[in-house]
């Protein structure tokens, strides 16, 4: 049997279009031998301890390791089981339950595989380039902004994310709050900039105090990475 390889490909416009990594592997199955995209969790572009004061190391580790793996294994247990419905007719398959674990894990995974290169050490401050110039022209000044991002942060309701998306249609940045992962989002939009509100993500730090987490946050901004996403999804 012929074995090609495949070279990993982002599709544009996806949430993770800059850190997405999808591993290719083939296995048998009683039809043929058969390619199959699988998630893979990526190592933090830092150390573990970058980021302190603003977050603990602790957290880091117990974030990236366990947190975003679930999501990553959780993603890939429902493509398995998907692809097992094919083979066997979906007989007895509770499809429904099975595409809600995958958009709930593939986009805890999406959305994290964001979130680390949001942030660098020594970061934050006001943006510049082609960023600041959309910023400025979307919210009327960066302060603005801050001010409704770090809002919509601080008021998701239970568990979710405050989101930064460039809306294609209208070729403008807005504000965007998800419930959970996947919940409360605008279909086709490009998230740039990503704030995780789940405890898990600042409890063992700042406790309940979320809204002292989400102003702390912004000493860690990576804007550079938010420009090339900007940049990206303009082509």
């Amino acid at each position: 049997m012929h074995n090609s390889s495949h070279n990993a490909r982002v599709v544009p416009g996806r949430a993770s279009q800059t850190v997405l990594s999808i591993v290719f592997y083939q296995h048998y199955n009683s039809r043929c031998l058969m390619p199959h995209h699988r998630y893979k969790l990526s190592d933090l572009p830092y150390a573990y301890n970058a980021l302190v004061p603003t977050i603990s190391e602790e957290i880091m580790r117990l974030h990236h390791d366990k947190h975003h793996l679930a999501y990553v294994n959780g993603a890939n247990a429902a493509l398995d089981k998907l692809q097992k419905a094919r083979e066997t007719g979906f007989a007895g398959v509770d499809v429904k339950a099975i595409e809600r674990d995958l958009a709930f894990h593939g986009s805890g995974h999406t959305m994290h595989s964001t979130f680390w290169p949001n942030m660098k050490p020594n970061g934050g401050g006001k943006p510049g380039g082609k960023i600041a110039d959309q910023i400025n022209t979307d919210f009327g000044k960066f302060d603005s902004f801050k001010e409704q991002f770090s809002t919509a942060a601080k008021q998701v309701e239970g568990s979710g994310w405050s989101i930064l998306a460039y809306e294609p249609w209208t070729q403008q940045l807005i504000t965007l709050q998800a419930e959970k992962h996947n919940d409360l989002t605008v279909q086709g939009v490009v998230p740039l900039l990503v704030l995780d509100v789940w405890e898990h993500a600042y409890y063992l730090q700042y406790r309940n105090d979320r809204a002292a987490y989400v102003d702390a946050w912004w000493n860690v901004v990576n804007w550079d990475d938010v420009e090339k996403r900007l940049e990206k999804a303009r082509r």
